[in-house]
């Protein structure tokens, strides 16, 4: 995935533009991993960071687990990839 669709992916969400970001490719992924793999990197990633999630589809599954763990996040279709923006509220 080139970091131009990740940039362009950002900008379509309110996820912050001024704050690291981490990319998180789970596409070759079978389910549960995607689920799996991105709940357990949030919690090492630094509280003003930016995870994109680089998925084939929606992962309709995670959001209820991120609003309960206080994240916000975002879903766009790019031209490559399914991409979620997930981040900690200011």
């Amino acid at each position: 995935m080139q970091v131009d669709a990740v940039e362009r992916a950002i900008r379509e969400t309110d996820a912050p533009d001024d704050r690291p970001r981490e990319v998180l490719d789970v596409r070759d992924l079978g389910p549960p991993n995607p689920l799996r793999e991105t709940l357990e990197t949030l919690p090492d990633l630094d509280d003003d960071a930016v995870l994109v999630q680089v998925n084939d589809r929606a992962p309709q599954h995670l959001y209820p687990k991120l609003d309960d763990r206080g994240y916000a996040f975002e879903t766009v279709d790019g031209d490559e990839a399914v991409l979620t923006a997930i981040w900690r509220p200011a």
